[in-house]
C-alpha cells in the first residue's frame, strides 16, 4: 500500500471513529437522572395523625437504566418501625397499596430497584409516597409524597 493510500485509510478510519462516537453518544442524549424528595410527617397520613416524628426520603431515578436509588431517614416515632415501603399509585390525600417494599424498616433505609415502565411513570408523575408504619399507627405514622 502506498503512503498516500495509507494516509487516506487512516483519515477515513478517523472520520468513521468520530461519526461512530457521535452516534453512540446521541443514543443516550435523552437519558437523565431525576431527583425526587419527600418530607415525612404524621400530618401527611390519610387520615392524619399527631406523631411528632419526622423524616425525609431522597431518591434518584436513572431514566436509561430504570434504576431507582433511595435513602429514607426518620426519627421520633411512637415506637419501632414495623414496616416501611413506597406506596402507589396514589396522589397526596389518597391511600394506595405497596409499590416497592424496603428491605428493612430501620432508619436509615438505603436501597435500589429496577422499575417497570408503569412504576416509573407513577413515580415520576408524583403518585408514589414513602410510608413508615408503627404498632401505634399501623396504617402509617409518617408519610411523604415523592416529588421532583
Amino acid at each position: 500500500m502506498s503512503k498516500a493510500a495509507c494516509r487516506r485509510s487512516v483519515a477515513l478510519l478517523g472520520a468513521l471513529a468520530v461519526v461512530g462516537g457521535v452516534s453512540v453518544t446521541s443514543g443516550t442524549a435523552g437519558a437523565e437522572v431525576v431527583k425526587l424528595r419527600a418530607e415525612l410527617r404524621g400530618s401527611n397520613e390519610v387520615p392524619p395523625n399527631s406523631s411528632t416524628g419526622s423524616g425525609k426520603a431522597e431518591a434518584s431515578y436513572d431514566t436509561e437504566t430504570k434504576v431507582l436509588t433511595y435513602l429514607v431517614t426518620f426519627t421520633g416515632l411512637t415506637g419501632p418501625a414495623i414496616g416501611a415501603h413506597f406506596h402507589g399509585p396514589g396522589e397526596a390525600g389518597k391511600n394506595a397499596g405497596i409499590a416497592l417494599p424496603f428491605k428493612t424498616a430501620q432508619s436509615p433505609i438505603e436501597g435500589s430497584a429496577t422499575l417497570t415502565e408503569a412504576q416509573a411513570a407513577d413515580l415520576l408523575g408524583g403518585k408514589w409516597y414513602a410510608n413508615i408504619h408503627t404498632a401505634a399507627n399501623p396504617g402509617g405514622e409518617l408519610r411523604g409524597q415523592m416529588m421532583k
